[in-house]
């Protein structure tokens, strides 16, 4: 069978009538030209998918006929959270966040943070999440969060975490983790920006149960960080 194609419909919209409306509603209609009677996929990023028949078509709205639904498994692994960055890849951690099937991001400022993290998540993240669900099939997507503020701010949230890394510009490469410590139930690592951290955030992360960790004798950019975090979770999860 020739794999469908698949949209987005929110949880709190999960529910009959099933209608997709605004942008999901025009690509089904207009950019992929679906058709009255197709059969397409929907997920609404909280584990649940389901085949739908397309039974109306208009300029703003697509009603469907809901045939088989499932609940999916819920695989999602580590937590990251990142010091923020003026950066375009960005975007790029967003898309393989999803691919990789990351529990959540949570982009916190940092005293060497390049400009002043949000106040609230921006619609353009989640439609980056969404677009990178459609592609790679998985029904979960990661949970994002800002913390403005300090490195306290961050502390303050992470009471709820049993496993706590931070990736230390100099902690000693023998501090290299097994591959296991980053899958482990309830992980929060937490990679600083460009820069790293000031001597003020290692203490008070140390003093707070964080253990600093090295991820080799490479100086590792900020994304490449992220993403050997995220994708040795991934392969850890996958045994």
């Amino acid at each position: 069978m020739a794999r469908l194609n698949s949209f987005y419909l929110s949880p709190e919209n999960w529910k009959k009538p099933f209608v997709l409306e605004s942008s999901e509603a025009k690509h089904l209609g207009k950019v992929l030209r679906t058709r009255v009677g197709d059969t397409v996929r929907l997920f609404n990023g909280c584990g649940k998918e389901g085949l739908f028949t397309v039974t109306e078509i208009t300029k703003s709205k697509v009603q469907l006929e809901l045939s088989e639904e499932k609940t999916c498994p819920d695989p999602r692994n580590i937590t990251l959270a990142i010091g923020w960055n003026k950066s375009s890849r960005r975007n790029w951690i967003l898309e393989k966040s999803v691919e990789l099937q990351t529990r959540g991001l949570i982009f916190f400022q940092s005293e060497f943070s390049q400009g002043k993290v949000p106040a609230e998540i921006k619609e353009s993240w989640n439609e980056k999440l969404v677009a990178a669900a459609k592609q790679c099939g998985n029904a979960w997507l990661p949970e994002l969060q800002t913390v403005p503020g300090s490195i306290e701010k961050l502390i303050e949230i992470s009471t709820s975490y049993h496993n706590k890394l931070f990736l230390y510009e100099k902690a000693d490469n023998d501090t290299v983790p097994d591959n296991s410590v980053f899958a482990a139930e309830s992980t929060l690592a937490v990679i600083g920006p460009e820069g790293g951290f000031s001597p003020r955030e290692a203490e008070s992360l140390i003093e707070n149960g964080f253990k600093p960790v090295s991820l080799g004798s490479s100086i590792l950019r900020w994304e490449t960080a992220a993403l050997l975090c995220m994708g040795t979770a991934y392969l850890e999860k996958q045994k």
